[in-house]
């Protein structure tokens, strides 16, 4: 499936769920949020209704968000169910990781084939600060079994923030000296509660200075050839046994090569993170639109994705006014 500037269009990030067990400062209010009525939120019959359209319009990969997806009840039945679609290659989670200690080995035995575990500390003290809920321990469990069980394709996201963990860089990083596994840090997107609570991104050029003052050059992987696994430009370095990467939409935009569309918890295909346009999904579902349809319809949409994000463009009209747990990151 084809956007209007030939970008291949493959890859489907899900939001579950606009719930969240942690409060980060960069993401929720203090106070948390007006919550979603349930009835509003795609079921899961819905869900895989939709990507059995998407997949046979050449959609190949499916990525469970939140808000924490792992919050969603009988989250693991519809990760097996999405693995029995055909022409689904990967079916893949982003979690804060609170939940995993319980449910690692259910998701491993449904059929996850990859995880995304957020990380901004590896201080109980900092934890506590950025996500207002004392809970680290909790993570830090999540994190040890999942590696214990040798899981593949398991990344860990930071995003570096001066002042909240600007200092922890190298150690965030030496993750991946003794596993494999992804580090990857991430630029702190314009976008949320971040700038209002007056946090500032640390430079990916920043971030990659210090990483290689702590353990030496950075050598390129090679051309990313795979963009089902993410826009990350991954690097290795002396004796480490995974990799670091670096996401940075802003200092080095990849609009370009965009393969995604997200689709929020109450049934919207958002074409692009920071733009409104798109399709209400739920409304055509529920209004009884037959197969083939909805396959028209998604292929008419996703035709319209924008060719760019536009973050740096302050008279964009078409922005979008979701926060990120609304989004689905």
């Amino acid at each position: 499936m084809l956007d209007q500037y030939a970008r291949k269009i493959e890859y489907v990030r899900i939001s579950l769920t606009d719930r969240c067990n942690l409060r980060c400062r960069y993401c929720m209010p203090e106070d948390g949020i007006v919550k979603m009525q349930r009835a509003d939120m795609l079921t899961f019959a819905e869900i895989l209704r939709v990507v059995r359209a998407l997949a046979a319009l050449g959609v190949k990969k499916v990525r469970l968000t939140g808000g924490e997806p792992l919050v969603r009840r009988n989250l693991t039945e519809l990760i097996y169910a999405l693995r029995q679609i055909s022409g689904i290659e990967q079916v893949a989670l982003t979690t804060n990781g609170v939940l995993l200690p319980t449910m690692a080995e259910d998701l491993l035995r449904a059929g996850l084939t990859g995880l995304n575990i957020s990380l901004d500390t590896l201080q109980a003290g900092t934890f506590v600060e950025l996500a207002r809920r004392p809970l680290f321990a909790q993570v830090q469990a999540g994190m040890e079994k999942v590696l214990a069980m040798g899981m593949e394709q398991v990344k860990f996201n930071c995003v570096p923030i001066y002042e909240v963990n600007d200092d922890e860089i190298p150690a965030l990083a030496a993750l991946a000296k003794d596993y494999p596994v992804k580090v990857r840090f991430i630029e702190l997107m314009p976008i949320g509660c971040a700038y209002a609570a007056g946090y500032r991104g640390v430079p990916m050029t920043e971030v990659w200075a210090q990483l290689e003052k702590a353990y030496g050059r950075l050598c390129p992987v090679g051309k990313k050839g795979d963009l089902l696994q993410g826009p990350a430009e991954y690097y290795q370095l002396a004796g480490f046994a995974g990799q670091v990467g670096f996401i940075d939409a802003l200092e080095h935009q990849f609009c370009a090569a965009c393969n995604r569309v997200r689709i929020t918890a109450d049934g919207f295909l958002k074409l692009c993170l920071n733009q409104k346009n798109g399709l209400n999904l739920r409304k055509l579902l529920r209004s009884g639109i037959s197969d083939d349809n909805l396959k028209w319809a998604l292929r008419q949409a996703v035709y319209r994705k924008p060719a760019e994000h536009l973050f740096r463009d302050s008279k964009n009209t078409a922005k979008d006014s979701r926060a990120m747990y609304q989004v689905g990151g």
